[in-house]
């Protein structure tokens, strides 16, 4: 059993418990060699015991040791230890964040308002945007896992720890409580997952933070993860804006592909909507979308209206194609009453435009071993709007007559939008095991504030 003043490695002090959750305890501790705070996760002896688990545990914190952001709390060391009692404890030592959980902060406000919402969302997306193009997918993403300090700024933690217990089934043995009231549909129902998953979780967080409560709840995690594939939440409050409204929506599709297609791009969807900016879905503007692994995916419109996936497309191609059959009927009979009319009939043209794309930037996706790198000062609460490249276009045709008459003369207007293609998806490179035999215990988020 550990205690207080326990020197793990002949390094690190523990000096105070401040979280215990289902992974095992986090410590305040002191690095003796260094002369500094850290975090300790020392992990449950359940865990320890399982070799495979232990390696996966050990890969993943060398690769979040490799990324530096200021919204990623920092992974410094992992080790293990041969305790007093004959025990053994694997640990992991992290930044030390001095910070209040995001889930009791809304405990505490009952629920947050739409500025400080979107301000953590901002943040957290920044965040996940820099992970994922390392590589790493956090699986994990709640309340509990971010922390917000006093002056606002937003820190995630419990990144490879997440990875690393294999969370993405419901069922896993070291599945970790409440993780369910923010999982995204693929992970519920043991599909692949990518940085589009933990999108899909933080919107779930925004939307936690405007009403009070994760979008769905239930007796066990397998009904909250059955809704959280089949049912569409409750509507957001009225009063909350209609571009906030459009961001929670689309970050809560079912459809990976119908997401935000970066962390960045809805990082600038949540500074948008509190500055007067368009809502997410307003405008097509396509920024490349990476999945956390070696395959990459082609260009997702970021501002395509969220529609579920199958049925709803099937239709959509079906309403294009009518379309089409009805604009050449309507071009036909044009044709043949100007062919009846006099030589001197004013003459129709009809001009055609094609659409302007405004050209966006590729993100690069480094090696695995390679250090990934933003800011290196902590992002605040956004403060001014900024914007991301769009891409509209139609095809308006006009009626110009060549000359003036007083005999009638038919006319037409013809309005066409070229439709776009839909984005195709590559097989994400992390495998996940599904759901098997249902666990019923309470769907709670018990975690305190941890850093790691």
């Amino acid at each position: 059993m550990l205690s207080s003043e326990v020197v793990l490695s002949g390094r690190y002090r523990l000096d105070e418990r401040v979280a215990t959750g289902g992974m095992g305890d986090v410590w305040r501790a002191s690095d003796l060699v260094l002369g500094r705070q850290v975090a300790v996760k020392v992990l449950l002896p359940a865990l320890v015991s399982d070799p495979d688990f232990i390696a996966r545990f050990r890969a993943e914190a060398r690769i979040m040791a490799a990324l530096r952001h200021p919204g990623i709390v920092q992974v410094y060391d992992c080790g293990e230890d041969d305790l007093p009692d004959g025990g053994r404890a694997d640990y992991l030592v992290m930044e030390f964040v001095d910070g209040e959980p995001l889930s009791k902060r809304i405990e505490a406000a009952g629920r947050l308002d739409v500025s400080e919402t979107m301000s953590i969302v901002a943040q957290a997306a920044h965040a996940l945007n820099a992970a994922h193009r390392g590589g790493i997918v956090h699986r994990d993403v709640k309340p509990s896992n971010l922390l917000v300090q006093e002056d606002g700024t937003v820190v995630l933690v419990d990144f490879g720890v997440a990875r690393s217990t294999n969370v993405t089934s419901i069922t896993s043995t070291n599945a970790v409580p409440g993780t369910a009231l923010y999982m995204a549909p693929e992970q519920a129902a043991g599909r692949p997952v990518s940085g589009a998953t933990d999108i899909y979780a933080l919107g779930a967080v925004a939307y936690c933070c405007l009403t009070g409560g994760p979008p769905f709840t239930g007796d066990n995690p397998l009904q909250v993860a059955v809704r959280h594939l089949d049912d569409e939440p409750p509507e957001l409050p009225h009063e909350i804006p209609e571009a906030v409204r459009a961001l929670v929506s689309r970050a809560l599709a079912k459809d990976p592909l119908d997401r935000f297609s970066s962390g960045a791009a809805m990082a600038e969807a949540a500074r948008t909507a509190v500055t007067g900016g368009e809502p997410p879905t307003a405008m097509a503007s396509s920024v490349p979308l990476r999945d956390a692994g070696p395959g990459t995916r082609t260009d997702v419109p970021v501002g395509a209206a969220v529609a579920p996936a199958g049925r709803r497309r099937g239709r959509r191609g079906a309403l294009v194609g009518a379309a089409a059959t009805v604009l050449v009927a309507v071009t036909a009979l044009v044709a043949a009453l100007g062919a009846t009319k006099n030589a001197d009939a004013p003459a129709v043209k009809l001009p055609t435009t094609s659409p302007t794309v405004a050209p966006t930037g590729q993100v690069d996706v480094p090696a695995g071993n390679e250090q990934v790198t933003e800011d290196s000062a902590r992002p605040n609460r956004p403060n001014a709007p900024s914007t991301s490249p769009s891409a509209s276009g139609s095809a308006t045709p006009s009626i110009q007559p060549s000359q003036t008459t007083t005999a009638p003369t038919p006319t037409a207007t013809a309005t066409t939008s070229a439709p776009t293609g839909g984005p195709t998806t590559a097989t994400p490179s992390d495998p996940t095991t599904g759901p098997s035999t249902p666990t019923t215990p309470p769907v709670t988020d018990p975690e305190g504030p941890t850093n790691g």
